[in-house]
């Protein structure tokens, strides 16, 4: 098993995510497209593609999007599993043919909740909880997906779509991630977050871990 992480922007590593791996002594290897451009060919059995301040509709200008999601359609069609965290989650909408738009610009935790269960589909989300945001587009889904989570906001927050799971929310967050992405807000902003997080980010690493956790437990259909 190797994992390969596609990286969009310094600032948005895979965080939590990589704890996670290490503790289960699986070998992650990350692709900067921030610097090379470019989605190079990869053997990993997993994928994880991260977020980033561009739109999944900004192919002109960075031409590696259409790759990436050309990438994810093969990977899918080939049964692998693919993770997608915000620009992640709507790169896998939009592979699949469902637009991708800007909408409400959600900043800082929200609460959502877990949509009823679809019998073979990861179900594990808690009834309610709180997730950091940090987007200002929204999804579509695809024909055939199955909507996980919703918010009160913006509706679609997790799908899945065969062994694909997008998450509109960023649960690879830790505390130094948290500090790095406030430093520039507004510092009324910034001190809401910073004051929250501490009675929230617990909760979010440990469902960070739990979609890890499945995540990494399946393989290659």
């Amino acid at each position: 098993m190797k994992i390969a992480i596609f990286q969009h922007t310094a600032s948005e590593p895979a965080g939590y995510f990589e704890t996670v791996f290490a503790e289960h002594g699986i070998p992650f290897e990350y692709f900067r497209l921030y610097e090379t451009g470019e989605v190079p060919a990869t053997d990993a059995t997993h994928l994880v593609f991260m977020g980033g301040p561009m739109s999944v509709n900004d192919e002109h200008e960075l031409p590696y999007l259409k790759e990436e999601k050309a990438l994810i359609r093969e990977a899918v069609r080939q049964g692998r599993p693919v993770l997608g965290i915000c620009l992640g989650a709507q790169l896998i909408a939009s592979a699949f043919g469902a637009r991708v738009y800007p909408f409400i610009q959600e900043t800082g935790w929200r609460g959502i909740r877990k949509e009823p269960a679809v019998e073979g589909i990861f179900t594990a989300f808690p009834a309610q909880f709180s997730v950091f945001q940090l987007h200002g587009e929204t999804f579509d889904l695809p024909a055939g997906a199955h909507l996980l989570c919703t918010g009160d906001a913006v509706r679609n927050q997790a799908f899945s779509y065969k062994t694909a799971l997008g998450l509109q929310f960023h649960l690879e967050l830790t505390d130094a991630i948290i500090r790095e992405w406030t430093r520039d807000m507004d510092p009324a902003l910034r001190d809401t977050i910073l004051g929250e997080t501490p009675g929230f980010l617990a909760e979010s690493n440990r469902l960070c871990r739990m979609i890890a956790g499945d995540f990494i437990a399946k393989k290659q259909k």
